[in-house]
C-alpha cells in the first residue's frame, strides 16, 4: 500500500475534482458521508452522546457534513466549532450553512476554555479540529481543550489524522496532541501511524476510499510503502517438483565466539528454514560440537582459534555471506573481517557485531557490495549513524547513509523499515513477542536464506522481514508475548509462508443470508 506525501493528497484531490467534474465541496461532502456511513454501519441508531469538534478549514468542513449526516439520522449530536482564527476555508462556509438548514441545535462557536462542554466517559468524541495541512504548534487553550477531551476518558475518532500532530515532524508537546481511539485516514494511511514517537497517538487506523482519481493513486510513486501479504506475495519464488538443493544456493554465516555459539546456530537454522539449499557455519574452534549436535543439517567450517575469528578462509563458494552475529570486536576479529572484504565477492549480509565493526572502521564501508543488507538494533544503528533528535531525523540521515553507501539498512522496531535509496518500505507484522534474546540473529539468517535463493536482496530483506514477523504472530497464539523466544520464529517459518496463500477467513453468515442461498440454490 502507498503512503502518500501531503502534497500528493493535495495533487490528488485536485486531479480528482479536474478529472471527475466536481467541486472540492462535493469531495468534502463524498469524504464526510465515507465517515458517516462508517459510524452509522456500527453504531445502528445507538443514542450515545456524539460530540463533533470541528475547525475552520477543511477538516472542519468535514466534520460539519459528518455532524449533518448524523443529526439527519436521528443521532445524539453536539456540534462544536474551534473558533481559533478569522480564515475560514470555502468549504467550510458552504457546510456551516447547510447544517443550520437541517436543525435549530446549530454549532456552538467554542473560544475559550471556559466555553468546553461537558464529556462524559461513555460520550463519543468526534475530532475533526485539525487536518494534515497544519505546519504551526496549536494555541494554548485548543491544547487545553485537546487535554479535556483526554481527561473525559470518552472514545474519540479522528478524521484523516489526530489533530494537533504533524505529517512530517515530531511535535514538541504530547498535550497539544489529541490521543485518538481511532483514525480514519483519507486515501493511505499517514507515515507518522508507524513511528515510535508519533503512533502512541492513535490506538488503530483505517483507510477510507473517498473515490480519489484512479489514474492518479495508481501512477503516482511515493516514498513510502506499507507492506503487507499482498505487497510481499507477488515477489515469492515457486520452486518446481524437479528442483534440488544445488539451485538454492549455499549460504556463509560466519560469526560466534566463546559463549556466543547460539547466534550462529539460530542464524544458521533460520537461513536453511527460509529456503536456502545449503549453509555452512563459520566459528571458533569451540562452536564445533555445539553446532553439529544441535543441527545437523549444518555444515561447519572452524577457524583456527580456539575461542574467536581470527581469520576467514573457506574453499567454499558461498552464495550469499552473513556476518557478525555473536562475532565480538576483538582487534583479530576486525583485521579477520577487513581482509575477508577485500576479496569478497558474495552479496553480504552483516549484522551485531558486523555492524559494530563497520562503525569502529568506517573506512570498511566503501569495500561493501552493492546492496549489502545492514540489520543494527537501534543502538548498533546510533553507533552506525550518529545521534538524532526524533524519529523523523533518524530517517533522513538513514536514508542518507543508505544512498551515500548504496546499503539497505533495516530499522528495527514495532514496524521495522526497510531503508534503500530514498525508499521506506514500512513492515505490518511483527509483535511484541519479538523482544527476546536471539530474534535478531533469525531475521538475518532469514534474509541470508532468501538472498541465497537468488532473491533480489532489496526484496530479500523486505520479504524477510514480513516473514520474520509473519512467524511470530503466528506462533504467539501458542506462546503467548512473554514466553515467545527465537527458535518459536524459526519453527513457525514454514506457517507463515503456507499462510501467504491462505484466503482470508469469511464472516460466518446470518440466518437471512443462509436462507436466501437456499431459495437461490
Amino acid at each position: 500500500m502507498k503512503v502518500f506525501s501531503k502534497e500528493q493528497i493535495y495533487e490528488g484531490d485536485e486531479l480528482t475534482a479536474e478529472r471527475q467534474k466536481i467541486t472540492s465541496t462535493d469531495l468534502m461532502e463524498r469524504a464526510g458521508t465515507q465517515i458517516f456511513n462508517w459510524m452509522h454501519a456500527r453504531m445502528q441508531g445507538a443514542q450515545v452522546p456524539i460530540h463533533v469538534f470541528c475547525g475552520i478549514g477543511n477538516n472542519g468542513g468535514d466534520g460539519l457534513v459528518i455532524a449533518r449526516h448524523l443529526i439527519t439520522h436521528g443521532y445524539n449530536v453536539n456540534t462544536f466549532v474551534i473558533n481559533c482564527s478569522n480564515k475560514r476555508s470555502k468549504d467550510f462556509l458552504v457546510n456551516y450553512d447547510r447544517i443550520k438548514n437541517v436543525t435549530k441545535k446549530w454549532p456552538v462557536l467554542l473560544n475559550c476554555a471556559e466555553d468546553f462542554p461537558e464529556i462524559q466517559p461513555d460520550d463519543i468524541i468526534v475530532d475533526a479540529v485539525f487536518g494534515i495541512g497544519l505546519n504551526r504548534p496549536v494555541d494554548q487553550w485548543v491544547k487545553k481543550l485537546f487535554m479535556h477531551f483526554r481527561a473525559s476518558k470518552a472514545y474519540t475518532l479522528s478524521i484523516d489524522i489526530p489533530s494537533g500532530l504533524f505529517v512530517d515532524k515530531c511535535v514538541d508537546d504530547e498535550d497539544a496532541v489529541v490521543w485518538a481511539g481511532f483514525t480514519l485516514s483519507f486515501a493511505s494511511p499517514k507515515l507518522v501511524f508507524f513511528l515510535p514517537e508519533t503512533a502512541k497517538y492513535t490506538v488503530q487506523w483505517e483507510v477510507l476510499d473517498i473515490g480519489l482519481d484512479q489514474e492518479f493513486l495508481f501512477k503516482t510513486e511515493t516514498e513510502v510503502e506499507l507492506i503487507g501479504k499482498l505487497e510481499v506475495l507477488p515477489n515469492y519464488i515457486p520452486r518446481e517438483k524437479y528442483s534440488h538443493k544445488g539451485q538454492f544456493g549455499h549460504a556463509l554465516i560466519i560469526g560466534g565466539s566463546y559463549g556466543q555459539i547460539g547466534a550462529v546456530t539460530l542464524a544458521s537454522r533460520a537461513t536453511l528454514s527460509a529456503g536456502a539449499g545449503l549453509v555452512s557455519a563459520y566459528i571458533p574452534k569451540c562452536g564445533y560440537h555445539a553446532i553439529q549436535s544441535s543441527f545437523p543439517e549444518a555444515m561447519v567450517i572452524t577457524d583456527s582459534d580456539e575461542e574467536k575469528i581470527t581469520s576467514i578462509k573457506f574453499d567454499i563458494k558461498p552464495t550469499v555471506v552473513g556476518f557478525g552475529i555473536g562475532a565480538g570486536t576483538d582487534t583479530q576479529t576486525v583485521s579477520a573481517f577487513t581482509a575477508f572484504l577485500k576479496t569478497n565477492k558474495s552479496p553480504l549480509v552483516i549484522d551485531a557485531d558486523g555492524v559494530n565493526i563497520l562503525s569502529k572502521k568506517k573506512t570498511l564501508l566503501k569495500l561493501l557490495p552493492e546492496m549489502t543488507v545492514l540489520t543494527p538494533h537501534p543502538k548498533e544503528l546510533e553507533r552506525l549513524i550518529g545521534t538524532w533528535k526524533d524519529d523523523f531525523d533518524k530517517l533522513k540521515i538513514v536514508k542518507a547513509f543508505s544512498k551515500k553507501h548504496n546499503v539497505i539498512i533495516v530499522i528495527k522496531g514495532a514496524n521495522s523499515i526497510t531503508v534503500f535509496d530514498n525508499k521506506l518500505y514500512i513492515n505490518t507484522t511483527g509483535n511484541p513477542g519479538l523482544s527476546t534474546a536471539g530474534s535478531g540473529d533469525v531475521l538475518m539468517g532469514i534474509v541470508t536464506g532468501l538472498i541465497s535463493q537468488g532473491y533480489n536482496p532489496l526484496v530479500a530483506t523486505i520479504f524477510g522481514v514480513y516473514l520474520h514477523g509473519k512467524s511470530a504472530d503466528i506462533a504467539v497464539e501458542d506462546f503467548g508475548y512473554q514466553s515467545l523466544i527465537a527458535s518459536h520464529v524459526i519453527d513457525y517459518l514454514g506457517e507463515a509462508y503456507i499462510d501467504l496463500f491462505k484466503q482470508p477467513e469469511q464472516p460466518p453468515q446470518s440466518q437471512e443470508e443462509e436462507e436466501q442461498e437456499d431459495v437461490q440454490g
